[in-house]
């Protein structure tokens, strides 16, 4: 008699233990329709993008300027929270044309428009996961391509060519759930080098040059592109 009471009170306190268990998991978390967190399956997107190229300063003022900046995005999801991203952009921007063996009155011949080529790949990592919070997604980004202006050679010499790039920023996409579109804004920096001619040292009949001679003849610029995307989500 006592060891069937035994097995009784044992299983009892088992079957308890199991209730306060299921009780106390039910109680972690949100309950699943009512969760901010929800999974994002689609596997593939393809972006387009317009806003603005933010060119950095040179100290000659003879960089690509500033414009509108247009492109696409493809983005393949890896794996964790990393995504591939492959991206292609144009910026309508102009520069400015000088000869240094002039003086500095006549020195700029004048400004060319001559779009800018940026091509890159890198990793994209979103900061909640494979998930989107409240249908948001932030995002950081790394990577590394080519910025080319395809022009000739200034008479002092410069030409700026291709020149290759570190790109890295952030961004957020707003993702309403059960649609294959999403909406994106990003911000990112384009990090490439400009490098001046001899030329651009030496001192003209004023007695002036376009940079003083102890100026370094390479400078890295930092080049900001601000844009909004409109994201097409395929591939389950």
């Amino acid at each position: 008699m006592s060891e069937f009471m035994n097995r009784r009170v044992l299983m009892a306190l088992g079957a308890a233990s199991l209730l306060a268990g299921g009780r106390a998991e039910a109680q972690v978390g949100y309950p699943v329709d009512r969760s901010p967190f929800i999974d994002l399956e689609y596997r593939q997107s393809f972006s387009v993008f317009g806003g603005w190229f933010a060119a950095g300063k040179d100290p000659a003022g003879i960089a690509p300027q500033s414009g509108p900046l247009t492109g696409l995005r493809y983005d393949v999801y890896l794996g964790g929270p990393a995504s591939f991203t492959a991206r292609v952009a144009t910026a309508v921007s102009e520069r400015t044309v000088l000869d240094p063996a002039r003086p500095a009155s006549t020195r700029i011949l004048g400004v060319e428009r001559r779009p800018l080529t940026i091509a890159d790949v890198g990793l994209t990592v979103g900061l909640t996961g494979q998930k989107s919070w409240h249908g948001l997604v932030p995002t950081v980004h790394g990577g590394a391509g080519a910025v080319s202006n395809l022009t000739g050679t200034d008479p002092g010499g410069y030409k700026f060519g291709t020149r290759f790039a570190i790109t890295y920023g952030t961004g957020l996409r707003f993702v309403p759930s059960g649609s294959p579109w999403s909406v994106r804004a990003d911000v990112g920096s384009y990090l490439y080098q400009i490098r001046y001619p001899d030329r651009y040292f030496a001192v003209g009949l004023d007695s002036t040059s376009v940079l003083p001679s102890g100026a370094s003849k390479s400078k890295w610029t930092n080049n900001l592109g601000l844009t909004l995307g409109i994201t097409y989500q395929f591939a389950r």
